[in-house]
């Protein structure tokens, strides 16, 4: 999986999916406080931030419990680990952003059918259970704890090696971890969709701390404002990148001015 997985492959996937507790995570920038500019972690410090023990900073969690979010953090880690030159998912939050997710609309399915029939259907048909992403989580985490548990001697996941989690996400995405209550594929369909969507989104959703996915793939962010280039042609644009909250907070800084 570490080649299946590696962040050339992850561009691959991401294109073909379209698609009042604390934990040691990282927050985003409030959207009335200026955001620092800070370059990612050095390699040596990125490198090394990959266990959700070594993850410094805080934040609050509206829906993981925080042994969940231990496994999530870990589980992201290694869908996207650090490298030479970037930090990993677990440094850029993104276990907070699908925490936030999961305690909204998102979460609560708002725009699942769940009124069944549950019959598992062909793989072409899509999801086929009755679970809210929420409850695939809460469900899957403590099924896939569990047998963690009886298969490595009472250890949690996070506290395995990174080839033992990387060996136990192979096989949830393979459909090999005998889950009682959904497919193990699922579980993992799950959490590789949210964990890209989580390193790609707008930092104001609580993941891609600092910009550090945009600013590896050279994207400027979400700002629209470029009507004085709209009759600039074959010209390089090249500027940092600027998060929704930072857009917000130039248009509020022009109109005073």
């Amino acid at each position: 999986m570490v080649d299946k997985l590696s962040r050339r492959n992850l561009f691959k996937v991401a294109g073909a999916a379209g698609a009042a507790v604390t934990f040691r995570s990282t927050p985003a920038p409030a959207q009335n406080e200026p955001e620092t500019e800070q370059a990612p972690a050095p390699a040596s410090e990125a490198t090394q931030s990959s266990p959700a023990s070594n993850v410094e900073h805080q934040d609050i969690l509206f829906f993981f419990t925080p042994e969940e979010a231990q496994f999530v953090e870990a589980a992201v880690d290694r869908l996207i680990p650090a490298d030479n030159e970037w930090p990993g998912a677990a440094w850029a939050g993104v276990a907070n952003f699908i925490d936030r997710q999961l305690a909204g609309a998102y979460g609560a399915g708002a725009r699942m059918y769940l009124q069944g029939p549950w019959d598992l259907g062909e793989p072409q048909q899509g999801y086929q259970l009755p679970f809210t992403p929420a409850e695939i989580y809460r469900t899957g985490i403590r099924e896939i704890r569990g047998w963690v548990a009886e298969r490595e001697g009472e250890t949690e996941f996070w506290d395995l090696s990174p080839s033992a989690q990387i060996d136990i996400l192979e096989m949830l995405q393979a459909g090999e971890v005998p889950l009682p209550s959904m497919p193990s594929s699922v579980f993992f369909e799950t959490l590789l969709a949210n964990t890209i969507e989580g390193w790609f989104a707008d930092p104001a959703y609580g993941g891609n701390r600092d910009m550090v996915s945009w600013r590896m793939i050279g994207f400027p962010g979400a700002y629209a404002q470029y009507t004085d280039l709209v009759e600039e042609h074959g010209l390089s644009f090249e500027r940092p990148p600027m998060s929704m909250a930072e857009v917000s907070r130039t248009d509020h800084h022009n109109e005073d001015h």
